[in-house]
């Protein structure tokens, strides 16, 4: 496995781990690391109580994560920051596309990574911001087996509440790892192979 895949599979399951040892409390900026708190919980307590799910039930666990995850996920912002420049000159159908195939490879990823969810435990590190602030950073440590995975998440304050719109593990910022690739691929082939690859990848992955 790549470290790239390493890294975006820590962060698909620590996303999922619970923060039962959260210590800091919620913000005054309207509680941008209680939402991670929050949904963190709501999943991993689902998945340690759902036989199906662990026992690697895929469409189940999908469900999961599309219902309780992905709505606190800014996708057009995300996946705009990672396909870079390309995204103002990529048509209106060419954006859908992309944002689409790019979450269902997230929440596949995501979905993956739930069935290894065991005892691991999220502290939340000193979260400090002013009330005014519209973009966070929530600082994480996953404890479990082995040393500590630093998770760091970047959120924006929208009308409808705090947004995920990038996830740091071991230093690495997932948008910034995606928009490598992604300009690669562009660059080989348009818009349009970058949206061909990302559809031949999810359609593999959904034959598994």
């Amino acid at each position: 496995m790549s470290l790239f895949k390493q890294v975006l599979a820590a962060a698909s399951l620590t996303v999922a781990v619970g923060f039962v040892q959260a210590q800091a409390p919620a913000a005054a900026t309207g509680g941008a690391d209680a939402l991670i708190k929050q949904v963190s919980t709501e999943v991993i307590d689902t998945v340690k109580s759902d036989k199906a799910i662990q026992s690697g039930d895929v469409g189940k666990i999908i469900t999961l994560v599309d219902s309780k995850v992905m709505p606190h996920v800014n996708f057009q912002r995300m996946t705009a920051s990672a396909v870079g420049r390309n995204w103002r000159s990529a048509t209106p159908e060419q954006q859908k596309r992309l944002q689409d195939e790019f979450k269902t490879l997230i929440v596949r990823t995501y979905a993956g990574a739930l069935t290894q969810v065991k005892d691991q435990t999220v502290q939340l590190k000193p979260f400090r911001a002013a009330a005014e602030d519209s973009e966070v950073v929530v600082r994480t440590e996953v404890r479990g087996k082995g040393e500590p995975i630093q998770l760091d998440y970047r959120l924006e304050k929208s009308p409808a509440g705090w947004k995920i719109y990038d996830v740091n593990v071991l230093g690495v910022w997932l948008v910034e790892q995606y928009k490598s690739s992604f300009a690669q691929e562009i660059g080989s082939g348009g818009v349009d192979g970058l949206i061909a690859k990302l559809a031949e990848r999810n359609k593999a992955a959904a034959k598994t």
